[in-house]
């Protein structure tokens, strides 16, 4: 499943330096692009960087997700509940166990934050 992203679990950035985040996000190689900044104790503060398309259904069973949308239009598609637009400098937190699929509607820039460990292909 990781051929239809890019995702780069290392964390490129340690503490004690500045994140260039526009370079990460124009340095986006792939239509959808994931790389993880920096590990904060143990959570995982990720930039994606997306042209508009969606990623696949899935979830995360025992991992919360965070995504504040920076830049662009996304669209989290829920299980069995209504989709959740966001817009620039809105936020939404996605409960483990709940089966969504995020979808760029417009080249987003999004920062996402989640449990260290997580795949951010989801568990399933």
């Amino acid at each position: 499943m990781t051929e239809d992203y890019r995702i780069h679990l290392d964390p490129l950035f340690e503490t004690l330096e500045v994140m260039d985040l526009r370079r990460v996000a124009g340095g986006a190689d792939h239509p959808w692009f994931n790389q993880t900044l920096i590990q904060v104790g143990d959570v995982l503060v990720r930039l994606g960087a997306f042209q508009p398309g969606e990623f696949h259904w899935h979830r995360h069973d025992e991992e919360d997700e965070f995504f504040l949308l920076l830049e662009g239009a996304l669209r989290i598609e829920l299980e069995d509940r209504e989709p959740v637009e966001l817009e620039p400098l809105q936020a939404f937190s996605v409960p483990a166990g709940l089966q969504h699929r995020p979808v760029a509607t417009a080249p987003s820039t999004v920062l996402m934050i989640e449990k260290a460990g997580v795949l951010p292909t989801g568990d399933r």
